[in-house]
């Protein structure tokens, strides 16, 4: 059977586990934190205002006030909803699943029951997870972005569930993906790297509507010849989708706790027990986030989240890398923090895994060896414990509390009535 048909198969017919749905309940929990925050962000803005003159009118609901047009909706709010890098990834894949897949689903849930969009989210962000280790490591290390790649076969396999269309629908849907899905790393640091996300998300609604419509496709945009694989570096692993339906391993989401790159964050939950003061500090990671996160001279804010040397500079300074506003401009240019970060070395070690991080540092009390693995299991509790905590510093704590309700609720409605309210950070 074609890639193709196996996810088509999947998306038409699997039932997540009970414990599926809860990740995913707390995952969409974390968007809707992380989209409210983003409102305000100048990507955010500009696709509003963009959309208010080509689009005012549409079904779909707008973080942050508006309706338009489902796929558009998915565009903006998959891009706000990542604007503060804020958001969900999953190691396996190296990609943001809830950004490119939540926003598609919501952008076609008017007046639907939370369960099925619960069911769709994660099916789709499973669907991502496992093309995404399909793609495989070297699509990622090449240049591609994905959350926008992998991320928009995700998605459109959640609009497909959501808009009941049958195998072959799904199947002619991931065709017409696959000749539009792109996104590149070279745009981390900009609005291009939120753009992704929402990019992602609008390919997933356009395609299950196209081919709802009639629209037809080749049946192997992704795994034919001359196809997505074989034209964007792929490894074509079939083994990753050996467990597709019986193991979930969306299951695995890691969520952020750091309000920048997720590959910063086995540093910065390493460097919470840092002693001070520091005289030199070397940060041993995977080599694979040397392209990804290592800003040596971050000019900007956005820049400062793709910095090893920057962000350890920040902890070192007692800053919280859990407060958006700590990653400013202003702090980009702090001669504090530049002289800090000049104490900070990063060396690739490959006997780390892209989870792990060990520090060696240098200081008045004398030498340490600091470690923290990301895949370290957390329990349901602990999990919820954190976000919710996490929404609560970012949004406030009555928010917060209200959102938490709403993805408990049995109807998206009163989701969707929070996360159309104006931002109140």
């Amino acid at each position: 059977m074609s890639v193709e048909h196996t996810l088509a198969r999947f998306a038409a017919n699997a039932m997540p586990s009970d414990h599926a749905m809860s990740i995913m309940r707390l995952a969409l929990f974390d968007w809707a934190v992380c989209a409210i925050a983003g409102q305000d962000e100048p990507v955010a803005r500009i696709l509003r205002n963009h959309a208010a003159m080509e689009c005012p009118i549409g079904p779909a609901c707008i973080v942050g006030g508006g309706q338009t047009a489902p796929s558009r909706a998915a565009l903006i709010n998959g891009a706000t909803s990542h604007a503060l890098d804020y958001d969900d990834t999953h190691f396996a894949h190296i990609g943001h699943t809830s950004v490119a897949v939540i926003p598609a689903v919501l952008g076609v849930a008017a007046s639907r029951d939370m369960q099925p969009v619960l069911r769709a989210a994660m099916i789709g962000s499973e669907g991502a997870v496992r093309v995404g280790i399909w793609l495989g490591r070297d699509h990622y290390q090449v240049g591609f972005h994905q959350t926008a790649t992998a991320g928009a076969f995700g998605a459109t396999l959640a609009v497909g569930c959501m808009l009941g269309l049958d195998e072959d629908q799904i199947v002619t849907a991931l065709g017409l993906a696959a000749t539009k899905a792109a996104g590149l790393k070279s745009q981390f640091g900009t609005m291009g790297k939120p753009l992704n996300a929402g990019l992602a998300a609008e390919t997933g609604v356009l395609a299950a509507q196209w081919a709802s419509a009639g629209l037809t496709s080749t049946e192997r945009g992704l795994s034919g010849a001359l196809g997505f694989a074989a034209t964007h570096h792929a490894l074509c692993d079939s083994a990753a989708f050996d467990t597709l339906g019986t193991q979930w391993l969306m299951q695995d989401v890691s969520h952020k706790f750091h309000a920048c790159c997720h590959g910063l964050h086995a540093m910065l939950e390493a460097l919470q027990d840092i002693s001070a003061p520091v005289d030199a500090m070397t940060v041993y990671t995977h080599p694979r986030w040397l392209s990804v996160c290592n800003n040596a001279a971050p000019r900007t804010g956005l820049e400062m989240k793709f910095s090893y040397k920057m962000t350890a500079a920040m902890r070192m300074a007692g800053l919280d890398t859990a407060r958006i506003g700590i990653f400013s401009d202003v702090h980009a240019m702090d001669p504090t923090l530049k002289d800090l970060a000049d104490r900070v070395t990063v060396v690739r070690d490959p006997d780390l895994s892209e989870m792990q991080c060990r520090i060696e540092v240098t200081g008045g009390s004398g030498s340490e060896v600091l470690f923290h693995d990301l895949q370290t299991p957390m329990t349901l509790a602990a999990r919820e414990a954190r976000l919710q905590s996490k929404g609560r510093a970012v949004v406030g704590a009555a928010l917060a509390d209200d959102l938490w309700a709403a993805v408990q609720a049995d109807d998206v409605a009163p989701l969707m009535g929070l996360i159309t309210r104006p931002s109140p950070v």
